[in-house]
């Protein structure tokens, strides 16, 4: 897919599915999302910069741990995730929380204005993961700390039929390299790339539990990455996908509702605190 087209898609998608996003995901990524601030280790008056916020599951703990000396910006390509974000933080006595709009590929902020930057599964998303994680290291301190949560590897993430069955009736691909990342250590290699060091990587093997068939459908189609596509389908597409979906799902079917695996992975890296002194001259020749 073309990046332009890839963007417009998640910042119109994610507007879209802000309303139904945190009723069907909060208690789902909860505990990836607790891995991902437990590696973070924030420490008060930190400056933290939080990457593809959605409606602040990270963003408003992170607030608390940096406590009001500390500072959080918080950034997501959805104008409407921002807007629940800004709100949430005032509704919460959060001052040193600030939300804008920004493409994670180009944040426009100072260099070195960071102690940690954050990214809880935006990463897959970006058409350029290595750039984006470039970006993050450009505006860290230096020994200041990136960290990024994705989804696992797609045979471990028993939901994952959505993209498929979604893509079978849309004219491009929704998201079509969702679980690169998730793959062996191509996380950690892509911060390695973008040159951060000192990687640390850990993987979570979790459940998603939905109580009913309503509670699966409106996860996976209205408050997840194919809420765009999704609205557009008509009623006889609608009902047809969502009964291919629920059959992907049935193995995982549990006294009416369903346990469906899932899995993260968590990676941290560091910019190094100075530069590498300067090249030795060639005498070889």
């Amino acid at each position: 897919m073309d990046a332009r087209l890839q963007r417009r898609v998640q910042r119109y998608g994610w507007d879209r599915a802000s309303d139904s996003y945190e009723r069907h995901w909060a208690a789902q990524l909860r505990p990836a999302q607790e891995l991902l601030l437990e590696m973070a280790a924030l420490a008060p008056e930190e400056r933290v910069l939080d990457v593809a916020c959605g409606t602040g599951l990270v963003t408003l703990p992170a607030a608390r741990a940096v406590g009001p000396a500390g500072r959080v910006v918080a950034t997501d390509l959805s104008a409407r995730m921002v807007e629940i974000v800004a709100d949430r933080a005032v509704a919460e006595g959060l001052g040193q929380v600030a939300a804008v709009r920004r493409d994670a590929e180009a944040l426009g902020f100072d260099e070195g204005a960071f102690d940690v930057v954050l990214c809880a599964l935006g990463l897959m998303y970006v058409p350029d993961p290595v750039a984006a994680l470039r970006e993050f290291r450009r505006l860290l301190r230096p020994g200041g700390r990136a960290l990024a949560l994705v989804w696992g590897e797609r045979s471990r993430c028993g939901w994952a039929e959505i993209f498929p069955i979604v893509d079978a009736r849309v004219e491009s691909e929704v998201c079509p390299l969702f679980f690169q990342l998730g793959a062996g250590d191509a996380l950690a290699t892509a911060f390695e790339l973008a040159g951060l060091e000192e990687t640390e990587s850990r993987r979570l093997s979790s459940v998603l539990e939905y109580e009913d068939d309503e509670d699966a459908l409106g996860a996976a189609f209205a408050g997840g990455p194919v809420a765009m596509a999704y609205s557009r389908f008509d009623d006889g597409t609608r009902e047809a996908a969502h009964g291919e979906y629920l059959a992907s799902i049935a193995p995982y079917r549990r006294a009416g509702g369903y346990s469906v695996p899932g899995e993260f992975v968590v990676t941290r890296g560091v910019r190094r605190r100075r530069a590498l002194g300067p090249a030795m001259p060639d005498r070889t020749g």
